[in-house]
């Protein structure tokens, strides 16, 4: 198929995830309200879709190696579409969790696939673009959720942050159809289901304490649940190991590549400093400032469109002098914004003082998605 055309599609797919994971946030007083639900309750429809997802990347990532990418990837985008459809009509927030959990599965299902898509169809000399505009729309993505999330809420309902992603789903399963070919594989292959088991799991201990750990005032419960996900590990661990010469969920020969290693720790670092960033700071501008959904929305669109020029550019740079230099400046960038507008709010602050702030932070973004 046409590369352009598929790396379209692989990031128009990879768009509607992302941005559910920060979309909702500006929805959460008008969810509270209309449907009478607690805090509590309206920040499991954020929680949810994010437990699931992580609960379930890594093995929905080897489906795709031994089912073929463009299965999981179709299987994905319907899953989540419906998903969508169902919270945007749910009555009470128990449904809306429940679909929200649906959501994660075919977020997972479906991410990974596009990175692995994307780098087997451009060669090398190419691929360091084709991943800075797909970085593009995931920093796009990321930070567009209150934007978006703002106009929607504002001008029709805190149900059209899920019912949005409907005509996007339809969409891009046409172009999958008629743009992505067939990747399924010819020899079959066995799925280590004690491995999938143990890291599900595992996953699920770490990021379920993580949520709840200040709710509960990480009591006894709370702690638990971290000794049992480091115990976890640890038995994942040398389960893998054991099953390095047959078909194992995570080949360690990956992590004998440096580049590799290291590039995962800070995706992980980065993921987590940008979607905690979002939800706290949301809050913030209407809670606290008491500014609208649609205000606090704009205040962000900076850093979104700051990423979306950047990413593109950040790319063709990889391909020529290397993707350590861009992302290091990308990271220093993002973590000075931080910093600045972290000492910047107060109860009285004024929206033009975050302005600075949240343009470097949009310039450390374009650096980091691409390399």
């Amino acid at each position: 198929g046409n590369p352009w055309a598929i790396l379209i599609t692989l990031s128009l797919g990879f768009f509607m995830t992302l941005l559910d994971l920060t979309i909702v946030n500006i929805a959460i007083p008008s969810m509270i309200d209309a449907l009478g639900a607690s805090l509590d309750e309206i920040l499991w429809v954020v929680n949810a879709y994010v437990l699931v997802l992580a609960v379930l990347l890594i093995t929905a990532g080897r489906l795709g190696d031994l089912r073929g990418q463009r299965n999981l990837f179709i299987g994905g985008v319907v899953v989540f579409t419906l998903a969508s459809l169902a919270c945007g009509l749910a009555p009470n927030p128990t449904l809306l969790i429940a679909f929200r959990a649906v959501q994660g599965v075919g977020a997972a299902m479906l991410m990974p696939q596009t990175m692995a898509i994307i780098i087997a169809t451009f060669p090398a000399d190419r691929r360091g673009t084709a991943l800075g505009i797909w970085g593009a729309v995931a920093g796009l993505a990321t930070v567009a959720g209150p934007t978006l999330g703002g106009v929607l809420v504002t001008y029709a309902s805190w149900r059209w942050i899920f019912i949005v992603n409907v005509p996007i789903g339809v969409v891009v399963l046409a172009m999958t159809f008629a743009f992505i070919p067939d990747t399924r594989i010819e020899r079959e292959h066995k799925l280590d289901l004690l491995g999938v088991a143990i890291a599900t799991a595992g996953l699920f201990c770490l990021t379920f304490a993580l949520i709840e750990g200040q709710r509960y005032s990480w009591n006894g419960a709370i702690i638990a649940l971290l000794v049992a996900a480091a115990i976890l590990t640890v038995v994942f661990i040398f389960q893998q190991r054991s099953q390095q010469d047959a078909e194992p969920l995570v080949p360690f020969s990956l992590f004998h590549n440096r580049n590799f290693t290291v590039i995962n720790v800070v995706a992980s670092l980065v993921s987590v400093a940008i979607l905690g960033f979002f939800l706290p700071v949301t809050i913030y501008l209407q809670s606290v400032l008491g500014y609208s959904a649609i205000k606090a929305g704009l205040i962000l669109a900076p850093m979104s469109l700051i990423a979306l020029l950047l990413a593109p550019i950040a790319g063709k740079m990889s391909d020529r002098i290397g993707g350590k230099f861009i992302l290091m400046t990308g990271l220093t960038l993002f973590g000075l914004g931080a910093a600045i507008l972290t000492v910047q709010t107060s109860v009285d602050s004024n929206w033009p003082e975050f302005m600075p702030a949240i343009a470097i932070m949009g310039l450390g973004m374009g650096g980091i998605w691409a390399p």
